[in-house]
């Protein structure tokens, strides 16, 4: 029976993975001999494991592993440094970003060069408002006028060269450990560390900010023949950076994550461990979980007043000062969140009473009264609503401030380069930017960038694209087969996503039910009424409401795309289906 038009329409374009090879499946069920699931076994191929070395080092992470940190260029010159800046009590300056890669990079050298080598250090961060992005001018002032002669930046510095040189020409030594992607030239420090510099050999580019202070922290233990366990106590704090930005967890950065989150489970600083528990994580805890309990409450910090905040709450030395330092970040991130819902309410009212942007191809909105500090949270969710490139702008020091954000298919960055003449600053990468202009040229901007993304994208409407891993009956599902096989995978995140499954098909045993006017439940089954699996989808609301209580109605079969997670309450363990789209048959 066919159902009513658009009723259950996917919102997304499906993609599906290609098969993996049924010889490889084979030899590695051979080479493993504890497993025969066809399910598991094809999403390890997939994911390039076929033999049993490298299901070994994938699933079970080691930290011997990890690449040698002096294969990184000028590693030698910042341990060097640092040994002498320490022999001397040498005043030092651990100078960070306010996002949370910044401060977790900063917790994490302050807290061991001041806890377990006595350094002589303070830490900075700038100001969001006042000085912004990346090393200061304020910053290296502070530095002079305090004497301090080494500062290391973290998350930032591999494009600050007049910075840099102010710094030379006043006697401040400076190591940079930066991830981001540096120019032509290098800033002159006397150590630049970045595996992204062309004369760079170290074997893994996709460091986060905290991770190649690691590195550093690393080299100095070896090349002193200090305890490693300092360091590793620490990687709470790394998994933390790796999660928030959104870096490939692959190579080293699986190690350091799959390690960062046992230490986040097992004992973690106090003030995360304060977070998990104001979250009610426990362990194992997920990527997931730091994404959307641990890294929103560290960034607000930064958002709404100050990112110092922030890191005093990650070097806290007990629970007592930990509850103290959270519940102030915790309220700031309370007021990010009415501010976000506000600025998002209101731009989505802009876009309905606009006709131009009703037409457009792009987002581009602006409101001098928005707040700086969540601009970047609503052009992603602007751009999830309306699936295209999305830049929301405010007004900062008389200068027009904002964010970008892109779909797959379109740089913005190359975008926003075709219209530096109308911009006073801007910078990012392929998916996400800032930018800075006169409120003069922001007609002109409008227009510009308009033209740019109806050259760049295809005719016909947009759609985001969903990745499907495997079709499989939901009788596959089980609890068992999550604990046993499934949850061996993780952690999950870009470079190894979690595996996304398609069923069908299958039938509602209840009626759809709407949780807080935003929020989808379902129990599904293969068969009208046979078992159920419980099902949620979050933020997709009414939109298959209407289809779904008709199909239950009618006793009528759909297909849906999930992935598969655990729904823990008052103790009880439930495997729980997350609703990723839903389409007729």
């Amino acid at each position: 029976m066919a159902y009513p038009t658009n009723m259950l329409q996917a919102k997304k374009n499906w993609k599906f993975l290609p098969p993996p090879n049924t010889e490889a499946i084979a030899k590695l069920q051979e080479e493993l001999k504890t497993t025969k699931n066809p399910y598991f076994l094809s999403l390890m191929v997939s994911r390039g494991i076929l033999t049993f070395d490298q299901a070994k080092h994938f699933m079970v992470p080691s930290l011997e592993d990890l690449p040698d940190p002096f294969l990184m260029q000028d590693m030698d010159i910042a341990v060097e440094r640092l040994a002498l800046a320490l022999e001397n009590g040498e005043k030092i300056l651990i100078y960070g970003d306010y996002d949370v890669d910044g401060t977790t990079s900063v917790a994490l050298v302050y807290g061991y060069l001041t806890e377990i080598l006595g350094a002589d250090a303070d830490y900075y961060i700038p100001d969001r408002y006042s000085e912004g992005y990346g090393v200061s001018q304020a910053g290296i002032q502070y530095a002079y006028d305090n004497e301090y002669s080494l500062i290391i930046s973290l998350d930032c510095g591999i494009k600050a060269h007049e910075r840099v040189e102010w710094c030379n020409e006043m006697g401040i030594d400076f190591i940079i450990c930066d991830h981001h992607l540096p120019e032509e030239t290098i800033p002159k420090a006397i150590a630049v560390l970045d595996p992204k510099r062309k004369d760079c050999a170290y074997p893994f580019k996709e460091l986060t900010g905290c991770g190649v202070g690691f590195k550093l922290l690393c080299a100095f233990a070896q090349a002193n023949d200090l305890d490693m366990d300092p360091i590793f106590e620490r990687l709470d704090l790394l998994a933390c950076s790796i999660a928030a930005d959104m870096v490939p967890i692959t190579g080293e950065n699986r190690i350091l994550a799959y390690h960062g989150l046992v230490q986040l489970g097992s004992n973690p600083s106090p003030g995360l461990s304060y977070l998990l528990q104001k979250a009610n994580k426990k362990a194992p805890i997920q990527i997931t979980d730091i994404v959307f309990s641990i890294s929103p409450i560290i960034n607000a910090a930064g958002r709404m007043e100050h990112a110092h905040g922030a890191v005093k709450l990650l070097l806290a030395s007990d629970l007592i000062e930990a509850q103290m330092l959270a519940e102030a970040v915790i309220q700031q991130n309370l007021e990010r969140r009415v501010v976000e819902k506000e600025i998002v309410s209101q731009a989505l009212s802009l876009f309905d009473t606009n006709t131009f942007l009703q037409n457009a191809k792009s987002t581009v909105l602006f409101q001098a009264g928005w707040h700086k500090g969540v601009v970047g949270i609503v052009a992603s969710k602007i751009q999830e609503f309306y699936f295209r490139p999305t830049i929301i702008l405010t007004e900062s020091h008389g200068q027009i401030v904002g964010s970008a954000r892109s779909v797959k298919g379109f740089d913005i960055h190359a975008a926003l380069e075709k219209c530096a003449d109308l911009l006073a600053q801007f910078g990012g990468h392929t998916h996400a930017a800032g930018l800075h202009l006169k409120p003069e040229n922001l007609q002109a901007f409008i227009e510009r960038f308009e033209s740019l993304v109806q050259m760049g994208l295809p005719s016909g409407e947009l759609k985001a694209e969903l990745t499907i891993d495997l079709q499989v009956p939901l009788e596959a599902m089980t609890l068992s087969f999550y604990d046993q096989l499934l949850s061996r995978l993780s952690p999950y995140g870009p470079g190894n996503m979690m595996p996304n499954f398609l069923s069908g098909p299958i039938y509602l045993t209840k009626a759809p039910f709407i949780m807080k006017e935003e929020h989808l439940k379902l129990h599904v089954s293969s068969s009208p009424s046979g078992s159920s699996w419980e099902s949620v989808g979050f933020g997709i609301r009414k939109d298959f409401y209407e289809g779904l209580l008709h199909a239950y109605e009618k006793q009528l079969a759909f297909q849906m795309v999930y992935h598969v997670e655990i729904n823990e309450f008052r103790g009880d363990r439930n495997l729980q289906l997350r609703i990723l789209d839903i389409s007729e048959i």
